[in-house]
């Protein structure tokens, strides 16, 4: 079964957005002051669509949502000539292929996001091919179906906030993610806003729902420190990327309070990135995304190595090639899941590009064993509401 293509689109949204509000989320660049627009670094409303084409005629359907239009020509211009003529089958040699030609300047951030497109469309492909669910390639079901928690809940004001996580409660969730809003430069007022947020979720679901929060990179270790005691009452399953992912003595030294768990790895690559994580006990929750990390041919060993140091694995995201990982795996007791909702940071665009990905019910989602691959179509007729570049 050889490669006879490689092809990458970037689609990026043209239809109406939400527009954030003052303190929606935290964020890195929350410290430059308003010089700097805090939501640069995690909105985005364009994804990368990468499909493998065999002379069998089988596709892989791949895909990328970090710098979409960098990770193109980095597949379009390194990746796609060292694929053409190889075996597909070959998966671990391709992507240490790709790894160890790109290593000089791709083994972190777009390079890696590229590598991982192309990954998980070979994973599709042998799915296919095999006519098996991938999960089923990567060691079988674990679990009747996923537990899944509601990942939204962003900042806002405290009435709405009560409403929307009382509605998740409502649906059958039993574990939702909340963001803050303020950060190091908003002193001690700011503070207290963020114990307000988490404590309005908490009284509208109860003490039986897991509240896990997010400060997305926005903090600094300082900050961190001073805000651990006071949201510790209020039972946090996690708190959520507090410092910058390359400060990993901070998120160990957090970690180590054993205040509240500290969770991350949304910003990490590789194993070799991981493996310095996990020694340094810096997380209590591993949290890669299978498009970031390397593709499902990393996330599996990532978690392997996570097993390995009692160190659950939920990775960032929903999303199927997460969801197959999640499935395979003992060591992964849920999955994130984004409603479905009206385009707002760009978490949501996935919904809109393809068909497949599985609906919450009851706070779970499932994956079907009759169908071969991750499961996804691309909506090319959805596609017109969209700028494709080819």
């Amino acid at each position: 079964m050889k490669i006879t293509r490689v092809r990458a689109r970037v689609v990026e949204w043209r239809g109406p957005t939400v527009p954030p509000q003052p303190h929606f989320c935290t964020s890195p660049t929350d410290l430059l002051g308003p010089a700097a627009d805090s939501m640069a670094s995690f909105r985005f409303h364009g994804w990368l669509v990468a499909e493998v084409v065999t002379d069998t005629g089988h596709v892989g359907l791949g895909n990328a949502a970090l710098a979409p239009r960098l990770a193109k020509q980095v597949i379009d211009e390194y990746l796609a000539p060292l694929l053409i003529g190889r075996e597909a089958w070959d998966v671990e040699f391709l992507w240490q292929l790709m790894y160890r030609t790109t290593l000089a300047w791709g083994r972190k951030g777009i390079g890696m996001a590229a590598i991982s497109a192309v990954d998980i469309a070979l994973w599709d492909l042998l799915g296919k091919a095999t006519g098996q669910p991938v999960f089923r390639l990567l060691g079988g079901r674990t679990k009747p179906s996923i537990p899944v928690y509601a990942s939204r809940l962003y900042s806002q004001d405290l009435d709405a906030l009560a409403a929307e996580a009382a509605g998740y409660h409502a649906a059958g969730f039993r574990a939702m993610k909340l963001r803050f809003g303020w950060g190091p430069t908003d002193g001690a007022a700011g503070m207290q806003k963020n114990v307000d947020l988490v404590r309005t979720v908490r009284d509208a679901v109860g003490d039986e729902t897991d509240i896990m929060a997010d400060a997305y990179m926005g903090w600094t270790l300082d900050y961190a420190r001073r805000m651990i005691p006071r949201l510790e009452p209020l039972r946090l399953r996690w708190l959520e990327e507090p410092v910058i992912p390359d400060d990993i003595h901070g998120y160990a030294e957090l970690n180590a309070m054993g205040r509240i768990p500290i969770a991350g790895g949304e910003h990490e690559c590789t194993l070799h990135g991981f493996r310095e994580l996990l020694e340094a006990r810096a997380v209590a929750y591993v949290q890669f995304d299978t498009n970031r990390v390397g593709g499902i041919s990393q996330a599996r060993k990532v978690a392997a190595l996570a097993e390995a140091h009692s160190v659950p694995v939920v990775p960032h995201a929903g999303q199927m090639h997460n969801y197959h990982v999640v499935m395979s795996s003992l060591n992964a007791p849920m999955a994130e899941f984004f409603p479905r909702v009206d385009v707002e940071v760009g978490n949501e665009l996935f919904w809109y590009i393809f068909d497949g990905e599985p609906e919450a019910v009851g706070g779970a989602i499932d994956l079907r064993d009759d169908v071969p691959g991750l499961g996804l179509r691309i909506r090319e007729d959805a596609l017109a509401g969209f700028t494709v570049i080819e």
